[in-house]
């Protein structure tokens, strides 16, 4: 048997190399790969954008029962909770939990500030995101993202397997040479569900305070912290832990 790639053995993405030729450009290759290798030790953190509908399909055709985790901070527009309906209805299989963080909104208030999001976003994403994530993968090898490098500069130099220094585990990648247009070709080609907001000039959806609609040019990440110096939420960055 093959020795398990972990955060401790890892040197180099052993999938450089691969032919990205095929009509997911490596990536059903590489998640049939990730749940074989790692089986129930590997995690999905979904967030239900267009990227996640694609990784559910390829995920649900490799293991039906594949545990996927949304974030759910408590302030996501009401078109992602109902996504995640329609998503649960149509792979009934697969193991969807929606992880909550310790505080509720009236607790976080109380404990800092109201709207923490004005004040100091980063604070809010490390209590709402970061540490839930943190306790979800605290038992987990690996965990599977949609990140794709043509999001913006801070993800173009993603690869399929990633040490990820953050939550000191396996990150895999199986989007990153995919472009947008990719993203919606597949869609469309296999009549998925997503998220309304995408029609209404979304690309990124997170939380409601901190997601807004994007201009025809700019990256993706453009509609996120409008007025803030920060593009990401903490979850693929190292150093992500407020002072």
């Amino acid at each position: 048997m093959a020795e398990v790639l972990t955060y401790e053995r890892f040197d180099t993405d052993p999938f450089k190399d691969i032919d990205i030729d095929d009509e997911t450009k490596g990536a059903y290759q590489i998640i049939k790969w990730a749940y074989e290798h790692y089986g129930d030790s590997i995690v999905y953190s979904c967030s239900f954008g267009a990227e996640g509908m694609i990784l559910i399909d390829l995920i649900s055709k490799v293991k039906k029962d594949a545990k996927i985790v949304f974030l759910d901070t408590d302030l996501h527009f009401q078109e992602t909770y109902d996504l995640i309906d329609r998503v649960k209805e149509r792979y009934p299989s697969l193991n969807i939990e929606l992880k909550k963080p310790d505080l509720t909104l009236e607790q976080q208030a109380d404990q800092y500030e109201p709207a923490l999001w004005t004040s100091d976003p980063n604070q809010c994403c490390y209590i709402r995101k970061i540490k839930p994530l943190e306790e979800v993968l605290s038992g987990a090898t690996a965990w599977v993202s949609g990140l794709r490098r043509e999001q913006s500069p801070s993800r173009q130099n993603t690869d399929f397997i990633n040490k990820d220094e953050r939550f000191k585990a396996i990150k895999v990648c199986p989007l990153i040479y995919w472009t947008w247009d990719d993203v919606w070709a597949y869609m469309e080609r296999h009549d998925l569900t997503y998220n309304e907001l995408h029609d209404s000039n979304y690309p990124s959806i997170g939380c409601i305070p901190c997601t807004s609609q994007v201009s025809s040019s700019g990256d993706s990440r453009e509609g996120r912290w409008k007025n803030f110096n920060k593009t990401e939420c903490g979850l693929h960055t190292a150093n992500s832990k407020p002072k």
